[in-house]
């Protein structure tokens, strides 16, 4: 197929480059610096705005819906009035790309909106091409893997019935997979609600488990994870295994964000209701008890890992800088440093990517492990383990 993919950003590009494996794909961003910086390997096509749309099967929509930066989640944002995304970016790519594709070219948005979103803001915007709405299920860091094994394939057309539009996506999809993955077939607004409640879903059920680990921090003779292994392989009735490790809040682009968004949906429709302020209000909780755990063996405190989950470099709505935040506004004398020590002073070490361990941490020490797997060695001779999470 002859594939068009506007939005090359951390996502996009990855998510580009696995389509391209099976189709012609032609890519676009209007940040001139991604373009610039994509590796000369890169096995999509680079054009303009014009070539990216014309001739084209269907054009891929991946840009951002942000929220202004501080509602981010790696600083507390329960206190701040509840917004919906900033659809300004998404609005312009649909107009620009709709006027450009030939009639009759399939157009799918990826971009995470609320539901009523496509409806009301987008579907008014579409005078020549065809609409679909296709938001995806990626992760930064695992792009590739995700578009590859996705755990589902979310299609919204406005039936919520299969037509012409969704088997054009499954001709797409089909090539790339490596498993048997199920196509989810709703209306518009069924699909949005499938793709934002999927995240929020995951921010409530580490919520409930991160509640487990307080109790076990406050009651004693308690192993958090005793009582989470059990739940996670309680599968008959209530959950599966994936988010149930006690530790560190959620984080990324699209959690704290989502549940915001949804706050903001709430008191839009009036519900009389807002479950998502109280899982916020928790998230933020949880990480205030953490930083006063931090806090009591008065040294300074080094976070290993500043970014919002291992093996990544970027920072919005990470755990471990709201753990940081609370710190540091807590006590204004006591510092807060990330990824390693500045020094060969003892520290309270707080473990949030395992991989940014040193060789040797400094004598003296405090070395708190929400993870609970770290035990005595040549590099933690004279310090003091704490596993977080176990009173036993």
């Amino acid at each position: 197929m002859k594939v068009g993919f506007i939005g090359l950003g951390k996502l996009g590009q990855d998510a580009a480059s696995v389509l391209a494996e099976k189709h012609d794909v032609t890519g676009y961003d209007i940040n001139t610096k991604i373009l610039n910086d994509l590796n000369t390997d890169y096995n999509v096509q680079i054009g303009s705005l014009d070539n990216t749309c014309k001739d084209k099967d269907v054009v891929l929509i991946a840009v951002q819906t942000p929220h202004d930066p501080k509602y981010g989640g790696e600083t507390p944002t329960s206190h701040l009035e509840p917004k919906d995304f900033d659809y300004t970016h998404l609005i312009q790519a649909v107009k620009d790309v709709d006027d450009r594709v030939d009639e009759g070219t399939l157009i799918a948005v990826i971009s995470t909106v609320l539901p009523g979103t496509v409806r009301r803001e987008i579907m008014p915007l579409i005078k020549n091409g065809r609409f679909i709405y296709n938001p995806y299920l990626i992760a930064q860091g695992t792009v590739k893997w995700d578009m590859r094994n996705p755990e589902m394939i979310m299609i919204g057309t406005s039936t919520g019935k299969e037509d012409e539009q969704s088997q054009m996506l499954r001709d797409l999809y089909d090539p790339i997979l490596e498993k048997n993955t199920r196509y989810e077939i709703g209306t518009w607004e069924e699909i949005e609600a499938l793709k934002v409640f999927y995240n929020t879903f995951i921010t409530a059920k580490l919520c409930l488990v991160n509640m487990i680990q307080d109790v076990a921090m406050k009651v004693g003779n308690i192993n958090v994870d005793v009582v989470t292994d059990a739940l996670k392989h309680s599968t008959q009735r209530i959950m599966g295994p994936s988010y149930m490790m006690a530790g560190f809040g959620d984080g990324g682009a699209c959690h704290p964000r989502d549940n915001i968004a949804l706050r903001h949906m709430a008191k839009r429709l009036n519900l009389g209701y807002d479950l998502f302020d109280s899982i916020m209000k928790v998230r933020e909780q949880q990480a205030y008890n953490m930083a006063r755990y931090v806090m009591q063996y008065q040294m300074p405190v080094v976070i290993l890992g500043k970014a919002f989950k291992p093996g990544i470099d970027q920072t919005i709505g990470s755990p471990s800088m709201l753990v940081g935040w609370y710190i540091e506004n807590l006590d204004d004398s006591m510092k807060v440093y990330y990824d390693q020590a500045p020094d060969e002073g003892a520290y309270t070490y707080l473990i949030h990517d395992k991989g940014l361990m040193p060789e040797k941490f400094n004598p003296g020490s405090c070395i708190i492990d929400p993870y609970r797997t770290l035990k005595h060695s040549d590099a933690t001779r004279h310090c003091v383990i704490k596993h977080y999470g176990n009173t036993r």
